[in-house]
């Protein structure tokens, strides 16, 4: 089952490989919508074994939901909450339910802003704002696991490494440039072309942590690479792009973070 935002473009990509009654529209800016979505699927099924939350914005200019909300927030975390939280019961009647959220090695960017979540009271960054937002995609495994490992739902936090995918879509050329990812006459760095995967490498971790059974037993961890991440160390070279920030597995960090969504969501 893909919920969709475009169901169309969906359909189209996954012709021949998903029924077109499995494409159904869901909106993660809009609560109502997911919902909407959660209530007609827990009317269709009676269980759910993985739940994938693979949706996502990236580095956005400042957009506002009708609620008011930081967009990337909203998408990135809020959504997926709802989502998360309201197929729960559906997750416990499989018994042995696993959850993949997609965090991403932005999360090294910035932890959870507490004192102005969406930008209010400060100018909008939107690389912070992304940072955040996968942060928090992190840290809703990690609370998800605790609460819920006892009644046999396990969820991991995955990276999925680099891809070029219309994620990119917000970045213009040139800050692609800047970055390093691509040269002036628009194509792959040599970086890039070492670092990055295909989407079809970038899904094979979230495969793994929803499916292997070397992570039978283990939860609330961040995966990379078809493992468990270490820790950060800020001590190697490469410690931007590998292992996982200590915010981004904290077990109160993520306890805080449960309760300011539904405190937002009222």
């Amino acid at each position: 089952y893909i919920p969709a935002r475009r169901t169309d473009v969906a359909a189209k990509e996954l012709e021949g490989i998903v029924p077109a009654e499995h494409i159904v529209e869901m909106d993660l800016a809009n609560p109502k919508s997911v919902q909407t979505f959660v209530d007609d699927f827990s009317n269709q099924v009676s269980k759910l074994d993985i739940l994938i939350n693979n949706a996502g914005v990236m580095a956005c200019p400042e957009i506002r939901t009708s609620e008011g909300w930081e967009l990337q927030f909203a998408v990135n975390q809020i959504g997926h909450f709802i989502l998360t939280k309201g197929l729960l019961p559906l997750m416990q009647a499989a018994e042995g339910a696993r959850l993949v959220t997609l965090s991403s090695t932005g999360h090294k960017i910035s932890g959870i802003r507490w004192d102005d979540i969406h930008f209010n009271d400060s100018e909008y960054e939107k690389w912070a704002a992304y940072g955040q937002s996968k942060t928090a995609a992190s840290l809703l495994a990690v609370e998800v696991d605790m609460r819920m490992k006892d009644r046999g739902i396990r969820a991991f936090g995955v990276h999925p490494g680099g891809i070029m995918t219309p994620l990119q879509r917000h970045l213009e050329q040139e800050e692609m440039v800047a970055l390093g990812w691509m040269d002036k006459d628009g194509q792959p760095t040599e970086r890039v072309a070492k670092m990055f995967k295909s989407a079809a490498q970038g899904a094979s971790t979230s495969l793994w942590a929803a499916t292997s059974p070397q992570l039978d037993g283990i939860g609330g961890v961040y995966c990379e690479n078809c493992d468990v991440a270490k820790r950060q160390d800020d001590s190697d070279k490469n410690a931007r792009f590998i292992g996982v920030a200590d915010w981004a597995v904290d077990s109160e960090e993520a306890s805080r973070l449960w309760d300011e969504t539904e405190r937002i969501l009222g």
